[in-house]
């Protein structure tokens, strides 16, 4: 594997308004976390490929893609869980265009590559980390995994809502 790029230098590439270069990179995918749980990034070295394009005016439009997993506990079931995403995302760095046109990953010339990736890769995210899409989770009385036992169930007890009413006694 090639070593990781954490900033990419955009002046030597030369680019003219209207040109365009797809790079090939290695970037770092670090660890994310949720509450208490701490998920990997797998791998945490990750194949990169980032499309460039010099805008009329001197801005750059930029296209960024990769696949990354993570490994961590199932938020339902607690089990094991390691779901690959799909990132493909797109920054604009237009000097002068305002706010909306200036990409927070772009100095000048420079990309800072391991925050664009890290913030792509988690807003890419689904809102649960989970084993399955179809998990069960664990019993909410017992703590039992609903996927082991999908037949398991518990008998309900009498609505409490009517527990006033059980104390009168008629004479």
């Amino acid at each position: 594997m090639a070593k990781p790029t954490d900033t990419y230098d955009l002046a030597p590439l030369k680019l003219v308004p209207g040109d365009g270069r797809r790079v090939e990179l290695e970037a770092r995918l670090d660890d994310l976390v949720f509450g208490a749980d701490t998920y990997a990034a797998t791998p945490p070295q990750i194949p990169v490929v980032l499309d460039i394009s010099r805008m009329t005016g001197g801005g750059w439009a930029l296209r960024l893609r990769f696949e990354a997993a993570l490994t961590g506990p199932c938020m339902r079931c607690l089990g094991p869980a390691q779901p690959s995403t799909t990132v493909d995302t797109r920054e604009v760095d237009a000097p002068g265009g305002g706010e909306e046109l200036q990409s927070p990953y772009v100095d000048i010339d420079v990309i800072d590559i391991r925050s664009w990736v890290r913030d792509a890769f988690a807003l890419a995210l689904p809102a649960q980390v989970v084993c399955r899409p179809d998990c069960a989770g664990l019993c909410g009385e017992c703590g039992v995994n609903l996927n082991e036992h999908p037949d398991h169930a518990h008998e309900r007890g009498p609505d409490p809502r009517w527990d006033a009413l059980r104390s009168i006694t008629f004479d």
